[in-house]
C-alpha cells in the first residue's frame, strides 16, 4: 500500500473531526445539501459512495462470476451471519445494556429508542461500504458482488419481518422506496458503469489501458470515503456534541456486536478453510451495516430526534474507524488462509 493508504485511519479520523466542525460552524451549509434527497436518500451522499464503490465495479469480470457457483460455502457463510446470527445478538446485546447494565443511566422509553436503533443496525447488512473493505483486503472483486446482490434480494423480502419480530411490532413500516433506491444507486449503476467501462477498454489479449484507468481511479475511490464521512458527520454534527454521553453508553454494545460478529466469522472462515480473498470479504459484510437504510428507517418509525435516530447515528461514527481496524487485522492474518480453493 502506499503512504496514504497506509495511514486511511488517521485520514478518516481527521475528516470525522473535520466534519463535526464543519457541521458545528457552518449548519446552514450541511441543512442545504441535507435537503437534497429522493425517497430518504440523500443524494450528494449517493454520489459520493457511486464514486467510491465505481473503481471496484471495474474490476469485476463478469466472465468469472459463472464461476462463484462453484464455490459457495463463502456465499453460506455471509448469509448464515447476516440473517440468522448478527440481528438477534444485537438486540440480545440492546436488551442486556439497556435493560440490565445501564438501566439507572437511562429512562425506559429512551431505553428502548436505543435498542430500536440498534436492532435496525443489526437487520440492514452492508451494501455499498464492503466494496470498499474488499478492495482494501484484496478481496475477489466478483465473489463479492455476489455476495452483496445475493443479500440485497434478501433483505428486500427479509428486512420487514425480521425487524418486525425484534421490535416487538405487528407492523413495521418499511420505506421501500429507500431500499430499492439505495440498492440502485449503491450497487446497479456503479455495476453498469464498471461493466461497460471494463468492455470498453479491456481486451483478452490487452489489459494495459484498463490498468492504468484503475490507477488513476484510486485516489478517486479514497477520497470519494473521506468526503462521505466528512458530509455525513457534518449532518449530525450538533446531535453529537450535545449527547456525548448517550453516544458512549449507544457505542459500547455496538463496539462488542461488531468485534464479536467478526470474531465468529472469521473463526468459521477459517475452520471451512477458505481462501483469504473470500473469506475476509464475507466477514466484512456481515460486520458492517447499511447504516442508510437503517438511519431512515429509525426516522420514518420514531422520528429525526429519537434515540432511536441517535443509535444509528452512533453506528455510523463507530462503523468506519472499527471496520478499518478490522481490515488491518484481515490483512495481517492473511497466512491463516489459503490462498486458493
Amino acid at each position: 500500500m502506499g503512504v496514504f493508504e497506509r495511514y486511511l485511519s488517521l485520514w478518516v479520523a481527521l475528516s470525522i473531526a473535520l466534519g463535526v466542525a464543519l457541521g458545528s460552524f457552518f449548519p446552514k451549509v450541511f441543512q442545504v445539501f441535507a435537503s437534497l434527497e429522493y425517497a430518504s436518500v440523500n443524494l450528494p451522499v449517493a454520489v459520493l459512495i457511486w464514486l467510491m464503490i465505481y473503481p471496484m465495479m471495474v474490476q469485476v469480470d463478469f466472465a468469472s462470476i459463472r464461476d462463484v457457483g462453484k464455490r459457495p460455502t463463502g456465499l453460506l457463510l455471509t448469509l448464515v451471519v447476516n440473517w440468522l446470527i448478527k440481528p438477534f445478538t444485537m438486540a440480545a446485546l440492546g436488551w442486556l445494556f439497556f435493560r440490565v447494565l445501564f438501566a439507572d443511566l437511562v429512562d425506559p422509553a429512551t431505553a428502548t429508542e436505543y435498542i430500536a436503533g440498534m436492532i435496525l443496525l443489526g437487520v440492514a447488512p452492508c451494501t455499498a461500504m464492503v466494496f470498499v473493505w474488499s478492495q482494501l483486503t484484496r478481496g475477489d472483486a466478483n465473489y463479492t458482488l455476489v455476495q452483496v446482490s445475493v443479500n440485497d434480494i434478501i433483505m428486500i423480502f427479509a428486512f420487514a419481518p425480521i425487524a418486525a419480530f425484534l421490535l416487538g411490532m405487528s407492523d413495521v413500516s418499511v420505506p421501500w422506496e429507500t431500499l430499492l433506491l439505495s440498492v440502485i444507486l449503491y450497487v446497479v449503476l456503479p455495476l453498469l458503469a464498471g461493466y461497460f467501462t471494463r468492455r470498453s477498454l479491456a481486451s483478452a489479449t490487452d489489459q494495459s489501458r484498463l490498468n492504468h484507468l484503475l490507477a488513476t481511479l484510486k485516489p478517486v475511490s479514497i477520497a470519494g470515503l473521506l468526503a462521505t464521512i466528512v458530509l455525513l458527520f457534518g449532518f449530525q454534527a450538533d446531535t453529537i456534541l450535545a449527547q456525548p454521553v448517550a453516544i458512549g453508553l449507544i457505542a459500547i454494545p455496538l463496539l462488542i456486536q461488531t468485534y464479536g460478529i467478526f470474531a465468529i466469522a472469521y473463526g468459521a472462515a477459517k475452520y471451512l478453510r477458505l481462501p483469504h480473498n473470500i473469506a475476509a470479504p464475507a466477514c466484512m459484510i456481515g460486520t458492517s451495516n447499511f447504516f442508510e437504510l437503517a438511519v431512515a428507517v429509525a426516522i420514518s418509525l420514531f422520528g429525526l430526534q429519537s434515540g432511536a435516530a441517535l443509535a444509528t447515528v452512533v453506528g455510523v461514527l463507530v462503523e468506519v474507524p472499527v471496520m478499518l481496524s478490522l481490515v488491518a487485522i484481515a490483512n495481517r492474518t492473511r497466512h491463516w488462509f489459503p490462498t486458493s480453493v
